[in-house]
């Protein structure tokens, strides 16, 4: 198969699964604490990969910026507490719109942090792009859900961690940041864990195992589908993930997105998919 298609089929594996995961996430959010499916997400992670983590070994994971990877990975966990905050509270396609505000976030970071130049297109369809967030959350049809704020600061925080990973990528392997990110984010939720621990029965723990085992497998679709095909042609491929949202929340939690949220959704896909395209032209891959 030619490289775009392969990558295609990756990525779409990869929406599938988180979209599964966030099914798995919204069930069990009706019993326990995001604490604990934080602290489980983490620490099966951290099983899956410690064959590989042992392959590298002491030398391979030592690091001279375990000040950066603390703030990274604390950036990064709190925002993935927030996204399971959101997909337990908020409709599943809810949840996954406002996720992708992720993109909008990252040039304004990225000017911050790198000191990056972003072009004038790319600030209007950022601008653009956030008109569908408002949309979304609707200020004028009464008082914002904060489950919605919340959704929005997770989403602003992965992309400050996503930027930073740019500084640490300089010295840092990528295996090295998985290390220290999966370690440290599992100690950081463990003592909060134990605070609303709730001990999982029956198929309770092969879920909470899922959370982790489909995390994991996500991640895999995903770099291995911009390893292999344009991110320009790839890329917006992500944004199918709506579409699964929508239709695991129908079934499985009866969810009927409303107009709001589909307009809003629209606005925010178009304009991201503008944003990958023009980094895809600039960086010779699109």
């Amino acid at each position: 198969m030619p490289p775009n298609l392969r990558g295609i089929l990756w990525i779409t594996m990869g929406t599938v699964v988180f979209a599964l995961n966030d099914v798995v996430i919204k069930t069990l959010g009706r019993k326990f604490d995001p604490l604990e499916l934080a602290f489980f997400r983490y620490a099966t992670g951290m099983l899956i990969l410690a064959p590989i983590f042992a392959r590298v070994g002491v030398s391979g994971l030592h690091t001279k910026r375990l000040g950066m990877h603390g703030i990274r990975l604390a950036i990064a966990a709190l925002a993935q507490l927030g996204v399971l905050i959101s997909v337990i509270k908020l409709p599943l396609a809810d949840a996954t719109s406002l996720a992708f505000s992720r993109i909008l976030f990252t040039p304004i970071v990225a000017v911050m942090i790198l000191r990056e130049v972003v072009t004038g297109r790319r600030w209007t369809a950022t601008a653009f792009g956030f008109v569908g967030v408002i949309v979304m959350v609707r200020p004028g049809q009464g008082a914002i859900d904060p489950v919605a704020l919340i959704a929005i600061g997770s989403a602003l925080s992965f992309a400050v961690a996503n930027v930073l990973i740019a500084f640490l990528s300089k010295t840092e392997p990528p295996i090295r940041i998985l290390f220290y990110y999966h370690l440290g984010a599992m100690m950081l939720f463990a003592i909060p864990a134990v605070a609303v621990w709730q001990w999982p029965n029956g198929v309770e723990w092969a879920l909470m195992a899922a959370i982790g085992v489909l995390t994991t497998l996500g991640m895999v679709g995903f770099v291995r589908g911009f390893a292999i095909g344009e991110a320009s042609v790839i890329g917006p491929m992500e944004y199918t993930r709506l579409i699964y949202a929508a239709i695991f929340g129908f079934f499985f939690f009866s969810e009927i997105p409303d107009l709001w949220t589909l307009t809003g959704a629209l606005i925010v896909i178009a304009s991201t998919s503008a944003i990958a395209r023009m980094d895809g032209r600039r960086s010779g891959r699109g």
